[in-house]
């Protein structure tokens, strides 16, 4: 089953594939897809992660296959299922679940963000929950997944290290990023990279309405010299954020870095369109920097 985002630029909407595990339903964002295969043995890997079911091979590619029962700590069923082949990070990896029940399009302002007492910073596995058909969707984090098995594959902290001694850089940086998690391994590589007016925002919307009242005020030169925004979040998605910037007469020479584990070659062409100024993958925390660099001179 091959997947095909069909989606125009910058509606605030993206398309959730919905899969059960057992009698729970959950959510992927489509964009995370290559393509849905039927199950096939895999070869277990010796000391691997307790997650990793192992590897297999579709074609001339290794894959690692992560078991998401484990992963979520639910019951094992008799199921052979499915694997939801995924790319994000720069990496492809296969997620083994029961049966694909479909796909939803549905708008950002529809995704209920789940509250801290079911979703604790460093431990809650669930990006957002839809409510549809009498039954709640809980749309996975499946970074937070890939992260817990390899710390490295979420933020590459050397990258920061490498820099060495830099000046302090007071410009005022906007920071879009719904993980509290990410958020904070952001912030705390700028402040080492030595930028440390940071104004961070939960979500697109957030960031937008900051954006509008500092525009009104007229204060926008001295209050915000760059904006750095993730793709997936509730309520106002990276990509509509960057339109809304690109499109306003006022703000569109304002510099927009997308800072998302989805950039990849089609995500890329979208940010392109909308005008983004760069666009960079999560691992790349040095290449963040850089453009920031690049982008405020």
């Amino acid at each position: 089953m091959e997947t095909n985002i069909l989606l125009e630029n910058g509606t605030n909407e993206l398309e959730v594939l919905e899969f059960t595990l057992g009698n729970n339903h959950y959510g992927i964002n489509v964009a995370k897809i290559r393509e849905i295969l039927v199950y096939q043995p895999v070869t277990p890997v010796p000391n691997s992660h307790e997650f990793v079911e192992g590897i297999f091979m579709p074609r001339d590619e290794m894959i690692t296959v992560i078991d998401l029962h484990k992963a979520l700590d639910l019951q094992k069923t008799d199921e052979k299922g499915l694997f939801i082949i995924t790319n994000f990070n720069k990496l492809n990896i296969a997620f083994h679940v029961d049966a694909v029940v479909g796909i939803h399009r549905v708008s950002w302002t529809e995704i209920i963000k789940p509250d801290a007492t079911i979703n604790a910073k460093d431990h809650g596995v669930s990006t957002g929950i839809i409510k549809m058909d009498n039954k709640l969707i809980v749309i996975l984090d499946f970074e937070k997944i890939v992260t817990d098995i390899c710390p490295e594959t979420g933020l590459k902290i050397s990258d920061i290290q490498e820099l060495g001694e830099r000046k302090r850089n007071e410009s005022p940086i906007i920071i879009a990023e719904d993980s509290p998690l990410l958020s904070k391994l952001i912030t705390d590589c700028l402040k080492k990279a030595g930028y440390t007016n940071l104004n961070v925002n939960m979500n697109g919307q957030e960031a937008w309405d900051k954006l509008v009242e500092y525009k009104e005020a007229g204060t926008l030169q001295d209050k915000v010299h760059c904006v750095i925004t993730d793709i997936e979040m509730p309520e106002m998605d990276g990509h509509r954020l960057t339109k809304l910037i690109k499109t306003d007469d006022v703000m569109k020479d304002l510099p927009v870095i997308i800072f998302s584990s989805l950039v990849n070659d089609e995500m890329r062409r979208k940010g392109e369109a909308l005008g983004a100024d760069a666009q960079l993958t999560k691992p790349e925390i040095g290449h963040l920097v850089e453009a920031i660099d690049r982008l405020i001179k």
